[in-house]
């Protein structure tokens, strides 16, 4: 006791926390102790430090005293993080336990303090050594499962067999059938099993834990967040709106939105995050994914509004810069664009996010025209993101995929169709769908240079290395159609049909739907209309989804412009305009057929203007534009779209013969007459799928007739010289 006495001098407080629960156990425990002496005069007076191990009758006063200073040492130990309090800790409570060895309360205590203090084998030795004196110690059995759980926590799982999630699964279990009304217990052991890959458990243990308590929170974001992980995102959706509206909380709106978010359904989750926000306007994270939501559903001027409110509130939030930058240059507003992502360079210190800031700015040079600069930056992102050994994490292979493929498509609209290749040709180590990715895009891109050989080649490297992969058995097989040998291509294209059309009585399976649409595809550039035909047949029954039956739509249109059945097609496309008014391939097909044909000229300028701000940097709709322009007759504004088309792409043969109208048109015959031998030229070279005899005809047709008149003009010229 002097010892004691001497450690806590220092401390009066402690002394007068230690007093006053002495003096009242003392006086609770005065009777029964003087009826202990009287029947036993002989024994000696209480010991104050530690009862024999075999004594019979406990001291329950020494065994509240040591347990006290046992207590007041833990308090220590935590308040002052010094080990030595944690030491007198632990020997207090054996010494309590001296005084009085079959208290549970005691021996639950020790258990407890070996687990806070870091002891984790005695802790469990101590838990075990309880249980075996009484297998429903509550509290032993809920000691362990926090030491198991910790140790889940901790990545200290035991291997592969997931020993210790198992022996965590098995505590709760016994807990569970001790406390049958625990909420809280029944959501950790749901948690567990959802862990464990044990769905149906899981669910079984939250809707326990819903029947105890409808109206829990907790319960019903498990429950979400269980169906969430199982990809039945509808069921997530049910729970959550299930829900009374009175009864919504900040953060069952907020996971109903995130629900909506997979689900592909912006506007409901838009709605819901706003929702959110409203019940809890301090919910940063609400507001964050609500500003995205409206990015997402492109709905510029909200989304540019929301991120603003976020940067006003943080002015430190870098990503919040980032994405007004990233609005900012969709647009059109490039210089402010800049700035924003100058201010988000200046606050970001993250790696992956000063890597995106930096595809931000490649982005907006590009769109400002500086595609040197631009490509340099994205170099410079290609570079950084490789690695020597070739081993990356998946966020690194999303990073490093998504910069290579938009280094490509820039080399591509710089018409540097062979650097592109090169630039895909890194995916193919990436492994996966950017593997997939990858060889797509170098095919492409020898298409565009006209090396159809190469493209071939590559083809079929990547059909023997992915033989089991249907996009890239469908891209050689159009590769082979495209290049002569029709046959091969279509029967390679049938044989990856689970359902062929000798059946017909079978169901036709979900995934055929692809192998159709590539037959389609195919028949369409060999010109067998029928056969195009019937395939999208086949294919639109399979088309379930909006997206799907709108493109069913969009190829039947095309289907008929390139039969010239022109109000088929239009009524198709506008099918298609009708359920997505902003889709600016429809809107630019659509514009450019009534332009070319010179009718309804004010609507197809329209539509293609609209398809040109969707996307400024497209060649192909830059063309339309100028072509509308030339049959308005407005020739400048053609002149300057039709260059930019070419700028973009020189290797098209509608846009140099464009030009050359364009030229004739102007009084400029010989530049007419140089554009329509390049067009010509490209005609020459291009696959016999990616062009129309009638097309090549008019352009030899107006050589010819160019020629003609040249020389006539020359003639006439030499005759008046001659005068």
């Amino acid at each position: 006791m002097m010892d004691t006495i001497a450690i806590n001098q220092a401390n009066p407080a402690f002394l007068r926390r230690l007093v006053a629960p002495i003096l009242l156990v003392a006086s609770a425990s005065l009777a029964p102790l003087a009826q202990a002496q009287t029947s036993a005069p002989s024994a000696p007076p209480a010991s104050t430090t530690a009862a024999p191990s075999n004594r019979q009758v406990p001291d329950r006063a020494a065994a509240y005293y040591h347990y006290s200073l046992a207590h007041d040492y833990e308090d220590m130990a935590t308040s002052y993080g010094r080990s030595e309090y944690a030491t007198r800790a632990v020997e207090e409570y054996k010494l309590a336990l001296n005084a009085d060895p079959t208290s549970q309360f005691l021996n639950n205590g020790l258990a407890e303090l070996y687990f806070k203090t870091g002891k984790v084998k005695e802790a469990i030795v101590a838990a075990q050594d309880l249980l075996k004196k009484d297998p429903n110690n509550l509290d032993a059995h809920k000691l362990l499962g926090r030491i198991y759980l910790r140790s889940l926590g901790d990545g200290q799982n035991s291997g592969p067999s997931g020993q210790v999630l198992q022996l965590a699964i098995a505590e709760y279990t016994k807990i569970v059938s001790l406390e049958p009304n625990s909420i809280e217990d029944r959501l950790l052991l749901g948690q567990l099993y959802s862990v464990n890959h044990e769905s149906g458990k899981a669910e079984e243990q939250f809707k326990a834990a819903q029947q105890i308590d409808p109206s829990s929170e907790e319960v019903v974001l498990n429950l979400a967040r269980l169906y969430s992980e199982q990809g039945d995102i509808e069921h997530a959706i049910q729970v959550l709106s299930a829900i009374p509206e009175d009864d919504q909380t900040p953060r069952t709106e907020f996971a109903l939105g995130g629900a909506y978010d997979q689900n592909k359904e912006p506007k409901k989750a838009i709605a819901a995050y706003r929702r959110a926000v409203d019940l809890d306007p301090s919910n940063v994270d609400a507001e964050r994914s609500l500003a995205q939501a409206l990015l997402n559903d492109n709905d510029l001027n909200d989304a540019l509004a929301t991120y603003e409110s976020i940067a006003a509130a943080d002015p430190q939030d870098a990503n919040a810069y980032l994405r007004i930058a990233e609005i900012q240059r969709r647009q059109g507003n490039y210089d402010e664009s800049l700035a924003s992502i100058k201010k988000a360079k200046s606050l970001s210190q993250e790696p992956l996010q000063l890597s995106e800031i930096s595809f931000n700015e490649a982005l907006a040079d590009e769109a400002l025209g500086k595609h040197d600069e631009a490509a340099t930056i994205l170099q410079k992102l290609v570079d950084q993101s490789e690695h020597s050994t070739g081993q990356y994490s998946d966020p690194e292979k999303n990073a490093r995929a998504f910069f290579l493929d938009r280094l490509a498509v820039l080399y591509r609209e710089q018409n540097k169709p062979l650097q592109a290749a090169d630039t895909y040709h890194k995916m193919l180590d990436l492994g996966g769908d950017f593997t997939v990715q990858g060889y797509q895009g170098e095919v492409d891109s020898y298409r565009e240079a006209k090396q159809y050989a190469k493209a071939t080649e590559v083809a079929r490297e990547a059909a023997a290395k992915l033989p089991k992969d249907r996009q890239i058995q469908l891209m050689l097989a159009g590769q082979l159609a495209d290049t002569g040998k029709p046959d091969e291509g279509i029967a390679l294209a049938k044989s990856l049909l689970t359902n062929p059309p000798a059946a017909p009585d079978a169901p036709a399976a979900s995934q055929d739907r692809e192998v159709y649409l590539a037959l389609a595809n195919i028949y369409t550039r060999l010109h067998r209309w029928n056969e195009a035909g019937a395939e999208l047949d086949r294919a639109e029954p399979l088309s379930t989804k909006q997206d799907d039956r709108v493109y069913i739509a969009f190829l039947r249109g095309a289907l008929a412009e390139r039969q010239k059945h022109y109000d088929e097609a239009e009524a198709q496309f506008r099918k298609v305009l009708a359920i997505d008014p902003g889709n600016s391939m429809t809107l630019n097909y659509l514009g450019y057929m009534q332009a070319d044909r010179g009718v309804k000229l004010d609507e197809a300028l329209s539509m293609i203007q609209q398809a040109v701000k969707a996307e400024p940097q497209n060649y192909a709709y830059l063309d339309s534009l100028g072509w509308a322009y030339f049959k308005l007759g407005q020739y400048q504004l053609s002149e300057d779209n039709l260059r930019r088309a070419s700028e973009r792409n020189a290797s098209d043969p509608t846009v140099h013969d464009h030009l050359g109208d364009l030229y004739e048109k102007t009084g400029r015959l010989k530049l007419a007459v140089a554009q329509w031998e390049q067009s010509v030229s490209e005609y020459d070279k291009t696959s016999p799928g990616d062009n129309d005899g009638i097309d090549i005809g008019k352009v030899h047709k107006k050589l010819e007739n160019a020629w003609v008149k040249l020389a006539k003009e020359d003639a006439s010229s030499s005759t008046a010289t001659k005068q």
